[in-house]
């Protein structure tokens, strides 16, 4: 039921209403998976009724499609005021320069690393905004994602240092042994502003219980153009996969993650028997058919007919799409630290096995939060799996 979700929404002073319904309509109508003309009509339609706009460009922003929105409304233009299409206009111009500068220094960086033969895949942000949709600017520019190996991190960490980039976190050289082990990526500081890069050997934190074979991820890369400049990056089956567990580690709180998944699902070459194969190898094939639900419910993608037979085996896949469901596009953010999201990655798994494994590591896994509570000496390190037990222990009493 909705309601267990919804009553474990974040306690820490976010809302958890639903966006007025017009604005609602008009960014889910912005972001579809429809024909240019069929959605152009359907945007009409909704302008028949009043908008908020400034509403309407907030929950945008938040939801990281401000330039799809621009886009889209470019194309109605003369239904939109004058004064709140410059307004869009002027955030679509920002995105584009940021997009521009982070193309630069992600250039810089992928020729500083190749110098010393270290190869790296770019991911998200930029790369995904080229081979989804053809233009760095159409995607919300945030930061610089590379996936790496696990073996290069100091070297990458040497070699991003010469261009200015300094660690975020401060780890001890036991500590970076470990976090190497447990968790997923290193955040580094740079000129424009902090965590603009960050380097990731794995896809999520151990805990999460999905082993992507990274070195495979290597091998399948596909060739992709950032800014005139030619590199790698994963290739559009893995990216599904990888987005697919993205968008459910954070219960899609931001609607750009469905809209990725939305026009991947309609790339013609997609090979889904390889899809659905190591979906089952990694365990998370509940998690793809509730992202493919959620997107055409949500943005009309439609399903392979290969997919829809899959989905149709799963109940429990339709029923956890009603609970997330009525949580997208709005201003609801859902507590990370609550029983219940640990209860829905459980639920989001379709093998009891993946689930015991989830609830383990997810207990006896530390991390920078542990070792900054409690200092030990490298010889007592494997105490910190108590300490970690204990904190999320306390945790969840006081939730």
């Amino acid at each position: 039921m909705m309601s267990a979700l919804l009553q474990e929404m974040s306690d820490k002073g976010h809302g958890c209403s639903s966006a007025p319904e017009t604005e609602r309509s008009l960014l889910l109508a912005v972001c579809s998976a429809i024909p240019k003309q069929e959605k152009s009509d359907r945007l009409r339609l909704l302008f028949e009724h009043p908008v908020r706009w400034q509403v309407l460009f907030d929950l945008a922003g938040h939801h990281g499609v401000q330039p799809l929105l621009c886009q889209a409304l470019a194309g109605v233009h003369d239904a939109v005021p004058p004064d709140e299409m410059s307004s869009l206009m002027r955030s679509y111009q920002i995105n584009l320069h940021k997009a521009l500068l982070l193309s630069r220094e992600l250039i810089r960086i992928v020729e500083r690393l190749s110098a010393d033969d270290i190869e790296v895949l770019p991911h998200k942000g930029l790369a995904l905004a080229e081979v989804i949709y053809g233009d760095i600017a159409l995607r919300q520019s945030g930061d610089i994602d590379l996936l790496i190996r696990p073996q290069d991190a100091s070297r990458i960490r040497d070699a991003v240092g010469e261009l200015g980039y300094t660690p975020h976190l401060t780890l001890s050289a036991p500590e970076q042994r470990a976090y190497l082990k447990s968790g997923y990526e290193f955040a580094f500081d740079g000129a424009a502003g902090p965590n603009l890069l960050e380097v990731q050997w794995a896809i999520q934190p151990r805990f999460y219980s999905i082993d992507f074979d990274m070195d495979g991820l290597f091998q399948r890369a596909a060739d992709v153009t950032v800014a005139g400049h030619p590199m790698k990056t994963a290739s559009n089956e893995d990216l599904f996969l990888v987005l697919s567990a993205h968008a459910a580690k954070h219960v899609w709180e931001r609607l750009i993650w469905l809209c990725d998944i939305a026009r991947i699902m309609g790339l013609p070459s997609l090979n889904w028997n390889w899809i659905e194969s190591q979906a089952e190898s990694l365990g998370i094939v509940r998690m793809l058919r509730v992202n493919m639900l959620l997107a055409n419910r949500l943005l009309g993608a439609a399903i392979s007919p290969a997919a829809e037979k899959s989905i149709r085996e799963d109940p429990a896949a339709r029923a956890l799409v009603e609970e997330v469901e009525p949580l997208i596009v709005s201003d609801a953010v859902f507590n990370v630290d609550s029983l219940a999201y640990f209860r829905l990655m459980m639920r989001l798994r379709e093998r009891g096995s993946d689930r015991r494994r989830f609830f383990c590591r997810l207990a006896f896994t530390p991390g920078p939060s542990e070792w900054e509570a409690v200092h030990l000496p490298a010889r007592l390190f494997p105490l910190y799996r108590l300490v970690r037990l204990s904190r999320l222990a306390a945790r969840f009493v006081r939730g």
